[in-house]
């Protein structure tokens, strides 16, 4: 397999249909271990916490809960 311009690579059908990842499925990397790279299908709550993850400590405004509010009520 070779890896695109764009960092992509295709897994192949073979291998896709064994570990149940359909098109539109969520996928995590998970840490490479001996020259190798995971993944893993990403399911129900798992998927949300990983974006909640992925972006915990990413705001640079703060603002209380009210605050925010006020900006998107218009007052």
């Amino acid at each position: 397999m070779k890896i695109t311009s764009k960092g992509q690579v295709t897994i192949p059908q073979e291998l896709r249909e064994r570990a149940g990842l359909m098109p539109g499925c969520e996928v995590e990397f998970c840490q490479a271990r001996d020259g190798r790279v995971f993944i893993k299908k990403l399911t129900g709550a798992r998927r949300g916490r990983s974006i909640v993850d992925r972006l915990r400590g990413q705001g640079s405004v703060r603002m209380t809960t009210e605050e925010i509010l006020n900006l998107t009520r218009g007052k």
